[in-house]
């Protein structure tokens, strides 16, 4: 299976599926079937809401919603993965009236529905309804839906599963009230959800990503000027990209992410700039532009970005350059950064890594938030079964339970299936 049609399998393999559970929960016929993928970043970690660069790929695994309209303005959601169905009202969202996984398919049709108040253009209104929404004008008309969610992308494994529900509820939710955006402007109000409704205040990577995946591509994205670009891995011939899902919980609502967010703003304060990424700009040592902070901890914290921040854009340069191997002893930088300075690895990631460069690979990192979840590698061709060997015996000798370790293909971003 090649890199650019992973996902289309996935696809065909959903969507009828999909459509026959919905017809046999709700009684009625689904107008549609959407999707929008979970994603892996190989570089560029705790850098998006720092202003950096980062530089992830979308995944093959993916979030599907089968979806129609409803007159009465109330949303109905089953989840496959949840086996639960949760029901609430379009007109009574608020930040914090649903909870749980819900709170992310509520909290996306809230952000659709008040994009004007953060100046966030959508054309067309729902219903066939006069007027539409532009910067600062009225609200797009969002009637009520059921929603059929199903998942691919694993959950609580640091892949951006809530990322990939959201857009994928987003793009559905648009289509069916006749409301158009641009990608990024849902990635953005994607990203409100769920800083704003769910209260989890990550940055834009996950949410762009799943909106712009392209197959065969990472794409590097500058998350201060918004602009992405298109970078490709390496030739698969030689090179793959592999994924160890330790199974370790990857929890970020309990206060250690926003406590690193809280952290990087109060560095870049003290430091007397907007936000950390102009000391990664500068054209000096890395300790001369921490010269301002006293407290040692944020200046670890703020040496990560810094120094993180830099990686990508070596990392970008080099795998244009065909120095793959170059390339991955970044991203093994990157791990060391984020567990000595950053703080954000465990022992089950930690393990990971070290095994999966005695096996041979070129480097590896952990990858998304942290405190758990998964581990990414840049690895030569063909080696996908020493690795898994190698990692599962390293975490039976360390007591741990057995790791999932899959090959990564680059994918396609959100998209309407059927």
């Amino acid at each position: 299976m090649s890199r650019t049609d992973d996902s289309s399998r996935d696809d065909a393999e959903r969507a009828a599926p999909s459509r026959t559970l919905f017809r046999r929960i709700f009684a009625a016929e689904p107008e549609g079937v959407w999707a929008a993928p979970g994603r892996v970043n190989l570089i560029g970690e705790h850098t998006d809401y720092n202003d950096g660069f980062v530089m992830p790929f979308a995944l093959p695994q993916s979030t599907y919603v089968a979806a129609r309209r409803r007159e009465d303005g109330q949303v109905r959601v089953h989840s496959l993965f949840a086996d639960e169905t949760v029901e609430f009202a379009v007109e009574a969202l608020r930040p914090g009236a649903v909870e749980g996984w819900a709170g992310y398919v509520a909290g996306m049709i809230w952000s659709l529905r008040t994009a004007a108040d953060v100046g966030l253009t959508l054309e067309g209104s729902g219903d066939g309804a006069d007027g539409g929404s532009d910067a600062g004008g009225a609200a797009p008309v969002l009637g009520g839906v059921d929603l059929l969610i199903d998942s691919t992308v694993p959950h609580g494994a640091g892949l951006s599963s809530s990322a990939a529900l959201e857009c994928s509820v987003g793009l559905a939710v648009a289509e069916l009230h006749s409301v158009s955006a641009e990608p990024l402007t849902l990635a953005r109000l994607a990203q409100r959800a769920e800083n704003d409704f769910v209260g989890m205040p990550c940055g834009l990577m996950d949410q762009m990503i799943s909106m712009l995946g392209e197959p065969a591509r990472a794409v590097l994205f500058d998350t201060r000027s918004l602009t992405p670009r298109p970078v490709a891995v390496g030739d698969p011939a030689e090179v793959e990209v592999l994924v160890v899902d330790t199974r370790a919980p990857h929890r970020l609502v309990d206060g250690e992410y926003a406590a690193r967010r809280s952290q990087c703003e109060r560095a870049a304060a003290q430091l007397g700039v907007a936000s950390l990424r102009e000391l990664s700009d500068r054209d000096e040592p890395v300790e001369e532009s921490l010269a301002g902070l006293d407290d040692e901890l944020l200046r670890r914290r703020a040496r990560h970005v810094i120094t993180e921040n830099r990686r990508v854009l070596e990392a970008v340069d080099l795998l244009a350059a065909g120095d793959v191997a170059s390339a991955g002893e970044r991203m093994t930088a990157s791990h060391r950064s984020l567990r000595d300075d950053y703080e954000v690895t465990v022992p089950e990631t930690d393990v990971a890594v070290e095994a999966l460069l005695d096996a041979g690979a070129h480097g590896a990192r952990i990858t998304g938030g942290g405190f758990g979840g998964c581990v990414v590698a840049l690895a030569p061709a063909g080696m996908l079964d020493r690795v898994r060997s190698a990692v599962r015996e390293r975490y039976a000798a360390a007591g741990f339970g057995e790791p999932e370790v899959f090959a990564a293909s680059p994918s396609a971003g959100a998209r309407r299936v059927r």
